[in-house]
């Protein structure tokens, strides 16, 4: 056993890893496939072998903001641009329901045109389902927060994307570091299970500042992680760069699952867009979620966050029957329950 297989088969006891020891396993490929095996240990013995399936309904392509990576950014003028009606999103979030899922995720661009008012009345709407809801609308204020969780959200996904506060500044023009920061805060103080994460592979990221990513989730004691590769998006600035790497994803992915044994953590489309099989490599190496898309052909087609999404053009129905056949595959099986942390 090498002194990294060592120091990884200690913290699978611990949840404890040093800066210094991150950076070296992250740099260390020799013991990729003991990691691997040390993270999905973790998960099974704290999450368990049930995966959680969370329908995801992207509402609105619409966005103020123009990150440098994201395809949905403002000044992006080739991206033929939708919002849903209010009975839109509910005839999806009872399409989610009669597939099973227990969960809805409400995501879309930072669309002024969703106030608090009119998000809080969906959340009630999708509620009286018995379907958790989970957010993810950018950065809102703390009142608006409190609006959501008291209309009856459960949980909200804020990914800080990058702790480095010099690269987080360069690929999100006229946003705040501090104050993504803050959100984060204000989503813990409000009582929402509060989800995070980042991108793998920007440009100018480096290894140190992944580091502190991994250690900025345990700091905060994040509840969920979604983290994947950088994909480059045509029409933005970064359309040039190289494309992330999926196994610095998934070791990124299994240092969170050590550190944070109990957490959600999804095995999120980007592995599986880079690589066939990313999905099941992620649920093999400490993700337990999966959320598929069940926001129909058209309107899934033009949220395009980065291109050639995985499932991009199948069918909710085909999609949840080819989730279950390949979950059975590896002996996991669907969860019936609605999937909160339970903190051990």
């Amino acid at each position: 056993m090498t002194e990294f297989s060592e120091i990884i088969a200690e913290s699978e006891n611990t949840h404890t890893l040093t800066k210094a020891e991150i950076i070296s396993i992250l740099k260390d490929d020799s013991i990729n496939e003991f990691l691997f095996k040390t993270a999905d240990n973790v998960r099974q013995k704290y999450v368990g072998n049930e995966i959680h399936l969370r329908g995801l309904i992207e509402f609105s392509n619409i966005c103020r903001c123009n990150c440098f990576y994201c395809g949905l950014r403002k000044d992006n003028l080739s991206v033929s641009r939708y919002r849903m009606s209010f009975e839109e999103v509910l005839r999806l979030a009872n399409v989610a329901k009669n597939l099973d899922y227990k969960t809805v995720v409400l995501q879309s661009g930072e669309d002024a045109f969703f106030s608090a008012d009119k998000m809080c009345e969906i959340i009630e709407a999708i509620k009286k389902l018995d379907l958790a809801v989970t957010l993810s609308l950018g950065e809102k204020t703390f009142e608006e927060y409190k609006l959501y969780k008291d209309a009856g959200a459960d949980r909200y996904l804020l990914r800080i994307e990058t702790t480095d506060k010099d690269l987080y500044e360069s690929l999100h023009p006229n946003m705040s570091f501090e104050n993504r920061v803050k959100c984060l805060e204000n989503l813990k103080e409000v009582g929402f299970e509060t989800g995070t994460g980042c991108l793998v592979g920007l440009p100018n990221q480096s290894i140190e500042s992944l580091a502190d990513d991994i250690l900025f989730f345990k700091n905060i004691d994040a509840d969920m992680v979604g983290l994947g590769p950088f994909i480059p998006c045509p029409q933005t600035p970064l359309q040039d760069s190289k494309i992330g790497n999926l196994y610095l994803a998934l070791k990124v992915m299994a240092i969170t699952r050590i550190l944070l044994p109990d957490i959600n953590i999804p095995a999120t489309t980007a592995m599986e867009t880079i690589q066939s099989n990313g999905r099941i490599l992620a649920l093999q190496s400490g993700a337990n979620v999966v959320m598929p898309n069940v926001t129909g052909d058209e309107c899934k087609q033009k949220y395009i966050i980065y291109p050639g999404k995985s499932g991009e053009h199948i069918s909710a129905d085909d999609y949840r029957k080819f989730l279950s056949e390949k979950f059975s595959s590896i002996g996991r099986t669907i969860s019936v329950d609605f999937g909160f942390r339970m903190k051990k």
